[in-house]
């Protein structure tokens, strides 16, 4: 592949809008396991919330999923490919990038517990901005945020 041919694929991959019209792949082989990816992204949308057990795949997914696009980037880049093994891992690589953004918005697990862990993470900053604008903040809790 040519220098200039690597660069046009690699620009591919990291447009803004790659995605746009981009679909799921109905199969991914991810760290050598093959993943039904497309009927397990609908399958976990069409439930009202998500099962704890079933949060931890999907994060475990994401991960692996993110694993897997750097390392068919890294190829892009790096390995000695012909342009048109290029052109298939930038097209799987937009495939995976379409699964993370589906992925990223599933619902969460509990509501509730999101919202409430929130307000105490939003309470926790309110009194450390006032101990500091009080001058209250004492030399031990300084730059520990």
């Amino acid at each position: 592949m040519k220098p200039y041919e690597r660069k046009q694929l690699l620009e591919r991959v990291e447009r803004e809008g790659a995605t746009v019209g981009a679909s799921i792949p109905e199969t991914i082989d991810v760290q050598g396991k093959e993943i039904a990816l497309q009927e397990f992204i609908f399958e976990t949308k069409r439930r009202n919330t998500i099962p704890p057990d079933d949060r931890e795949r999907v994060e475990r997914l994401k991960k692996n999923l993110r694993r897997e696009r750097r390392q068919r980037v890294q190829r892009i880049e790096d390995d000695d490919i012909s342009f048109e093994t290029g052109e298939r891992l930038v097209e799987s690589v937009i495939g995976i990038d379409r699964a993370l953004s589906a992925l990223e918005r599933l619902e969460p697990v509990d509501i509730e517990q999101e919202i409430a862990t929130k307000k105490t993470a939003d309470r926790k900053r309110w009194s450390n901005f006032l101990k500091r604008a009080l001058g209250r903040e004492d030399s031990s809790s300084r730059g520990r945020r």
